[in-house]
């Protein structure tokens, strides 16, 4: 049972306190349930057609070619919530309709994914206290903007979660610690790993290549899992 904290942002009474290994732990349960009823194994990366499916499967409707310049030019993903029907995802046209911005928009479909999943329930209690919105109300939605997909501030706590779930989905923990793990060893390596440095910028591509996510996601997933360091000061995994 996740834990419950006084929400100190008004939206709601109390929200959800998760630690990141709970997250991770939920995430990597979800996406090898997901895989092994379709496949019969965990076959990664999941595709972009699976997170669709996956977004379905949770009674969610998806819409991943939307206009939603009317939130602001940075919002690239948006889930709506309502009292009588499942929640309403829309991504936006300007990820949709470029195909060098797919990693982006797979990045998204998970963010999104996590507001459905884990977030649901905080407006089903706002909707049974009778509490109920317009359209044009920004308070039953989740507004995903550009800077806040993959790592939002900690104190915007809901967008930090979806940030963190979207990489656990795309990058499950098991399968990126054992990536790093064996590079590693391969190369004979057992202090810290720098961002920076060659070794480091070896194991963002093969994170790259493995889940089919950016350059910008590995990069986060890497640093939030300490599988890799900003600064040689800072205390390897694998010490």
């Amino acid at each position: 049972m996740v834990k419950s904290v006084p929400d100190k942002t008004g939206r709601f009474s109390e929200r959800p306190h998760y630690k990141p290994e709970e997250l991770d732990r939920e995430c990597e349960r979800i996406v090898g349930s997901f895989l092994r009823k379709r496949h019969g194994e965990v076959r990664l990366p999941i595709t972009t057609d699976e997170f669709s499916i996956l977004i379905e499967q949770a009674d969610a409707s998806l819409d991943s070619s939307v206009d939603l310049s009317m939130f602001g030019e940075d919002v690239e993903g948006m889930t709506v919530f309502y009292p009588d029907q499942g929640p309403e995802v829309s991504i936006s046209d300007q990820l949709a309709n470029d195909p060098r911005r797919e990693n982006r928009l797979r990045t998204t479909l998970a963010h999104e994914f996590g507001h459905v999943h884990f977030h649901r329930y905080l407006w089903a209690e706002k909707f049974m206290t009778g509490r109920l919105f317009d359209r044009q109300s920004r308070e039953n939605k989740a507004i995903c903007k550009r800077d806040t997909i993959l790592d939002a501030r900690n104190y915007d706590w809901m967008e930090w979660q979806a940030g963190y779930i979207s990489g656990a989905i795309l990058m499950p923990v098991s399968v990126i610690r054992r990536l790093v793990s064996d590079y590693c060893a391969a190369h004979g390596l057992h202090g810290a790993v720098t961002v920076a440095s060659e070794q480091g910028q070896q194991i963002i591509g093969a994170v790259m290549e493995t889940f089919q996510v950016s350059g910008e996601a590995a990069r986060v997933r890497l640093l939030k899992l300490s599988l890799l360091t900003s600064s040689d000061s800072e205390p390897s995994l694998f010490n």
